[in-house]
């Protein structure tokens, strides 16, 4: 089939990796886009970088965009004030076969009323924000993009890249979005359940290297044996000097976090393989399958087989 068009909307404030990244994925793919603003002209961006939209709002006839990628940046929390826009998205939103968002432009189409009762996410920094002004969307931010039904929203920058290549292997297969990311040199359709939340973002840093060769030692051999004894004897340290260290540096204590790591990496094996609960659990270093159910419920919130079905469901997008 050939490329549909893709409309990108931009504003005074924009994040110019959340366009250009996209942009450059859906060019490679033979796509045709257009940028519109609330204005025709130069739109400058977050950082100052002009961009010139060819098009503002009254220039495009909602009906006939195909596909809708509202970018993010410090700017969406003037855009969404402005009437004409929202409303151009909101008719957009009708007869659109697709709309999608990058970052903190979640807020323009939630703005218009298209998301409500959606599961989206949108950067991580945004997430209490968004679910504070908007009640009536159900706000995740740990997977890097989601899809629910037609409306696709993503995490912050890169991720935007990400749901473009997902989007082009959607339309025109995978051997053409594999030929964009090896052009592009991206990691070939990074799972949308891939958590934006890695070490530095979900945890603190460690700072003392006792510490840091514990947590490197989790993250390198997840289904290892990480009791609090064999992290001490790694650490060096008596293990009630390693529980109040690591407590201190990190925010959590050692098993909290174990768990959440074993979490993450069980995650990525239901999404993007089709080997049995039982086997993911012992894999994992939860050792059974109830062990890991109840740990899914504490970090997730659903059930793994829940989880895996959910995102199957979507071809592993969601």
């Amino acid at each position: 089939m050939d490329a549909p068009q893709i409309c990108f909307v931009v504003f005074d404030g924009f994040q110019p990796l959340d366009l250009t990244g996209p942009y450059e994925v859906f060019d490679h793919a033979g796509y045709r886009s257009r940028v519109v603003a609330p204005r025709a002209g130069l739109v400058r961006s977050r950082s100052g970088l002009p961009v010139h939209a060819e098009f503002g709002v009254d220039d495009v006839d909602p009906a006939g965009v195909d596909t809708l990628v509202v970018v993010g940046g410090a700017g969406v929390d003037e855009a969404r004030l402005d009437a004409a826009l929202v409303g151009w998205i909101a008719a957009v939103g009708v007869t659109a076969r697709r709309v999608a968002s990058v970052c903190s432009g979640v807020f323009l189409p939630a703005a218009a009323g298209l998301l409500r009762g959606r599961r989206v996410t949108t950067h991580w920094k945004r997430r209490d924000q968004l679910a504070a002004e908007h009640p009536e969307l159900i706000v995740d931010c740990d997977p890097i993009f989601i899809r629910d039904g037609r409306f696709w929203t993503s995490a912050g920058v890169t991720a935007g890249m990400d749901l473009a290549l997902a989007l082009v292997e959607e339309d025109l297969g995978r051997d053409v979005a594999h030929e964009v990311a090896r052009e592009l040199v991206m990691f070939l359709r990074r799972p949308g359940s891939q958590s934006q939340f890695s070490v530095p973002l979900w945890s603190a840093q460690p700072s003392s290297d006792p510490i840091r060769a514990v947590v490197d030692a989790v993250h390198a051999e997840p289904g290892a044996r990480h009791g609090i004894g064999d992290l001490a004897a790694r650490a060096g340290l008596s293990p009630r000097h390693l529980q109040r260290r690591f407590t201190s540096e990190l925010g959590v204590p050692p098993a909290a976090y174990v768990e959440r790591v074993r979490v993450e990496a069980a995650r990525r094996a239901l999404a993007e393989g089709d080997d049995p609960v039982e086997a993911i659990a012992r894999r994992c270093g939860f050792g059974t399958a109830e062990t890991l159910r109840r740990a899914f419920h504490r970090n997730v919130g659903v059930p793994p087989s829940d989880y895996r079905d959910r995102f199957r469901s979507t071809r592993e997008y969601a």
